[in-house]
């Protein structure tokens, strides 16, 4: 999976559990759950999503890795 790739399907993913976010204005050092204000279910929502959208495991454990663009992108692209 490419870093574009693995953008837009953070992209999709976090636009269907906030569909009025303004994804693109997003920076990629942005906390996502401050920026969106995404509560524990909501990010719950995120890695499920994430994970069905990719074939990707995420397991708790990844959990501190998928706080920013960068870091979800990073996280995906290293095992996509």
């Amino acid at each position: 999976m490419t870093r574009d790739q693995a953008r837009g399907v953070l992209e999709s993913a976090l636009l269907r559990i906030v569909p009025d976010a303004d994804v693109g204005s997003i920076g990629a050092d942005d906390d996502l759950r401050e920026t969106l204000e995404l509560d524990s279910l909501d990010f719950l929502s995120l890695v499920e999503t994430l994970s069905q959208d990719t074939g990707v495991r995420l397991d708790e454990d990844d959990y501190p890795r998928l706080t920013t663009v960068r870091s979800t992108v990073d996280l995906l692209t290293s095992r996509g």
